[in-house]
């Protein structure tokens, strides 16, 4: 990554003291290149277009010097941030908490789909300094009039070429025109398609440019593995995960101060010698902890960033990273706890599939693709168990006095009759307390209610290959163009019957629905499966076929979706069109078509969990 720059010190920067007090709350020492080169520009209100990988820090590049303008006893909007995910708005929204720390009054609000929208509205009455969305869900508030942006001081586009390839960014201009015509802007993007740079060109003015190129940093000595979450729980995994690999000490990472408490009093009621350390505790307990980690007293620290900064101890032989790190500055200084002066060293990360687009940063940033890990079975850990145990009767007899217990098997097996080998036995399990040495099957974690429907029945991912899907997979750049398997509505009717009729089954899992927006809308691909992955709360590798049509477009979507969810899809907006979503056939039938040789469908009782 490049660093030359003049800006070697946030306290060269001119952040009011409530930004520097929070910057050395979290830990940080030296801005990065993005954050050098960009938050000067910033801070003197020029508009500003910034080409970074995701995990170079960015958020604080536009998060810092937006809050260094804010008014903070003005409660309406003055910062809009537009993301293109859910996951993204909330994790920029908790940035700018983590930053506006020490701001008395301030408040922000993330605007998503796939939630109760009337809690959202509630919020923004109370007010908000700082709106961080995805694009459907600000423009639905702004269409009934709930955000107000006539006081908007600085607009965001955060990953606008993730907003192009998710098919947002006719949204995204409908936003910047609705805007006052004096707000700052700031634009980043990994890439600079056409697209990117004629908003760039139209709407930003004399914009200043700042390029940031991702180099590889060395990690050779350290063996990087992924484990991408199935299903299991987290704490069990990694409970499994220790009991096979051969560790000295270990650093688990998580991202909060509270979580390295939790996570620590779990693992030492598993067994463990573990410990937390966090910015909250103090320095001479921080210290006292470490030289427990260094002397063997404890095997297991659970941290946060702040508390594992400088933090240099021989014996770590395993970092994991329980959270995956926003940052890719900070996954490569974690793993960078292990693997020290010549010795090699292990890195496990747990991701979630919404989370690839971070893996994929930070496995660019290394220059190494993360081998991807399997829990070891059941089977493997109960061998594990049972060398650890004979290992422990090995070093009992080599450093024991046996002579007074040998005299009371004796006896036990002179009075009862027991073979030696059955009473060796019992005193197995009483020393194994509780833990036997035997594992079960992990079982895998229950979906909630608001997640449910995110993974098709019988594990079937939708848009697999056994599905003719009508798009590119989610890290395709550009949605595929559909196939026109129907024809107009009205026209040719018997033909548009055989079409129908060739027109493949819904995966067993999934339903197909009708949406009210086809080809006389504009409507592409892309348009539909970014409004339903952020509106409906579904990881975009779940949505299956897209099939558009002339006044209408088909869609497959995992099946059981909540009540809730498909009430809030009729109202979204796509292409200038409310879908009016309904569903077509029943799950995984795909058969019965709607509005069959042009006669009206009869109205059906919903199933159970639609409307």
């Amino acid at each position: 990554m490049s660093t030359d720059t003049a800006v070697t010190s946030f306290s060269q920067l001119a952040l009011p003291p409530a930004l520097h007090q929070a910057i050395s709350d979290v830990g940080y020492e030296t801005p990065s290149a993005i954050q050098a080169m960009t938050i000067p520009h910033l801070l003197a209100g020029a508009d500003l277009v910034g080409q970074a990988q995701t995990g170079t820090g960015k958020t604080a590049a536009f998060a810092l010097p937006a809050l260094a303008r804010l008014n903070p006893q003005q409660k309406t909007p003055q910062v809009l941030v537009l993301t293109p995910t859910r996951e993204l708005a909330i994790q920029v929204a908790e940035a700018f908490q983590k930053y506006a720390h020490h701001i008395q009054g301030f408040q922000v609000l993330p605007l998503y789909g796939g939630t109760d929208i009337r809690s959202q509205l509630r919020q923004l009455q109370r007010g908000a300094q700082v709106i961080v969305g995805t694009p459907g869900r600000v423009m639905d508030h702004m269409r009934r009039g709930s955000l107000d942006l006539s006081a908007l001081v600085t607009l965001v586009l955060d990953e606008a070429d993730e907003m192009l390839r998710m098919g947002f960014i006719d949204d995204v201009e409908w936003i910047l025109e609705k805007t006052p015509p004096k707000r700052q802007i700031a634009l980043f993007s990994a890439t600079m398609p056409e697209a990117i740079r004629r908003i760039a060109k139209t709407h930003l003015n004399n914009p200043r440019e700042v390029t940031i190129k991702m180099t590889a940093v060395a990690t050779s000595a350290i063996r990087q593995r992924v484990w991408m979450l199935a299903g299991a729980n987290k704490l069990d995994a990694l409970t499994r995960i220790l009991e096979v690999e051969d560790f000295d000490g270990v650093i688990v990472f998580v991202r909060t101060r509270i979580a390295t408490v939790e996570l620590s009093e779990k693992l030492t009621a598993r067994g463990y010698s573990t410990a937390a350390l966090n910015g909250d505790i103090p320095q001479q307990q921080r210290e006292k902890t470490v030289d427990g980690l260094k002397s063997g007293r404890l095997d297991i620290l659970v941290a946060t960033d702040v508390a594992a900064r400088g933090l240099d101890v021989k014996r770590v032989s395993h970092v994991i990273n329980y959270d995956i790190p926003y940052d890719v500055e900070a996954y490569v200084h974690r793993i960078g706890r292990t693997g020290r002066a010549g010795r090699t060293g292990d890195a496990i990360l747990f991701a979630a599939n919404r989370e690839r687009r971070l893996l994929r940063a930070i496995e660019k940033a290394t220059g190494t693709t993360l081998e991807t890990m399997t829990l070891p079975t059941a089977n493997e850990v109960s061998d594990k168990r049972a060398e650890r145990f004979k290992l422990r009767i090995t070093e009992t007899l080599d450093t024991h006095e046996l002579s007074p217990y040998r005299a009371v098997v004796e006896q036990y097996q002179q009075e009862f009759g027991v073979p030696v080998v059955e009473i060796a036995a019992a005193l197995a399990v009483m020393a194994q307390g509780k833990q036997s040495l035997a594992a079960e099957d992990i079982k895998a974690a229950k979906p909630s209610a608001k997640t449910q429907g995110k993974q098709p029945a019988g594990g079937a991912k939708a848009g697999s290959k056994k599905t003719s899907s009508t798009r590119k997979s989610p890290g395709d750049s550009e949605p595929a163009t559909p196939r026109r398997e129907a024809p107009a509505a009205g026209r040719g009717t018997d033909k548009a019957q055989t079409a129908k009729q060739r027109e493949p089954a819904a995966e067993v899992g999934m339903e197909r629905f009708r949406i009210e927006v086809g080809n006389t809308h504009g409507v592409k691909p892309g348009n539909i499966l970014g409004a339903i992955a952020n509106e409906a709360d579904i990881d975009a590798q779940y949505i299956g076929r897209i099939d558009i049509h002339e006044d209408h477009s088909l869609i497959d979507l995992p099946e059981g979706m909540p009540k809730e969810v498909f009430k809030h899809l009729r109202n979204v907006w796509v292409s200038g069109q409310k879908l009016q979503i309904s569903r077509l056939d029943k799950p995984g039938a795909g058969g019965k078509q709607a509005n069959r040789k042009g006669k009206p469908r009869k109205k059906k009782r919903p199933a159970p969990g639609l409307d």
